[in-house]
């Protein structure tokens, strides 16, 4: 395999939106990539969307690729990395596994060269976060590749710890089933009026969308904005004050902590 080859280890949805959006932007080609996924009909299916090479198991021909992407689930890691020890230590590591601490993959590439990610699931449409963290022997050359490497996928935001990781899992990771949860409690709300769930739906995502967009486009705050909407004694306000009395910015904030302890546990387990 050539130096500029790249391997995925782990052929799953997010190997995948990685992957596709490398090839559709011409950043890599079908022939420089090399999947190892064990489960067959994966394999088949990353053959036939991309035209790469899938095979179920690693061997020396790793031993020549510069990038290497970690896509498996994150209680498979270590079974997935023994087999492959001899031949990862000269590569750059990406890790997309949630959990999993650096010096764990440190220990099992034989390679200091390693940055985590931490991806959401807007990445499968190229409208995600990746939070980005990498340990000292990462180059601001490779720094680089791998912000370009990610590129299809969304946006990146590096941080210089990597415990702030477990809140980039809280905030950007989970993220998208917090927002989902609203949105499920907004359709239901418009069932209650008396709306259709796809009237509801459409209402409901159309609008969180547009809000996003505009909060992304505006030099003011999420407050002010909010502010701006809400008149005294209008219905906004009526909204509001109900969501205020039953404390649920207090409960999202709890929520958010949560998911960040959990990460932190997590990360001691798979450590």
């Amino acid at each position: 395999m050539s130096s500029e080859q790249i391997a995925f280890i782990g052929g799953g949805n997010m190997a995948g939106a990685i992957l596709g959006g490398l090839l559709r932007a011409g950043q890599v080609k079908a022939a420089d990539v090399l999947v190892i996924e064990p489960h067959a009909p994966q394999r088949d299916k990353l053959r036939a969307d991309f035209g790469i090479e899938a095979r179920p198991a690693g061997d020396a021909a790793l031993a020549g690729v510069a990038t290497v992407v970690w896509a498996v689930k994150p209680q498979l890691f270590t079974a997935a990395a023994e087999p492959l020890q001899a031949w990862l230590g000269g590569a750059l590591h990406l890790s997309v596994m949630a959990g999993i601490p650096s010096q764990a993959l440190v220990r099992l590439t034989g390679s200091e060269r390693i940055v985590r990610s931490m991806p959401n699931t807007p990445a499968l449409i190229g409208q995600g976060i990746a939070g980005l963290y990498a340990r000292p022997a990462v180059s601001a050359v490779e720094r680089a590749a791998v912000e370009h490497l990610l590129q299809p996928t969304g946006q990146t935001l590096w941080v210089e710890r990597e415990d702030d990781l477990d809140a980039v899992t809280a905030l950007s990771g989970s993220g998208p089933a917090y927002f989902f949860f609203f949105v499920e409690a907004m359709m239901a709300a418009a069932q209650d009026m008396g709306l259709s769930a796809e009237q509801g739906r459409r209402l409901a995502l159309a609008t969180c969308q547009g809000a996003a967009a505009l909060g992304l486009a505006s030099p003011e705050s999420p407050t002010t904005l909010r502010e701006r909407v809400t008149s005294k004694g209008g219905t906004t306000h009526a909204a509001i004050t109900a969501l205020q009395a039953d404390g649920v910015d207090a409960a999202i904030r709890r929520a958010v902590i949560a998911a960040q302890h959990r990460a932190a546990e997590l990360g001691k387990e798979f450590g």
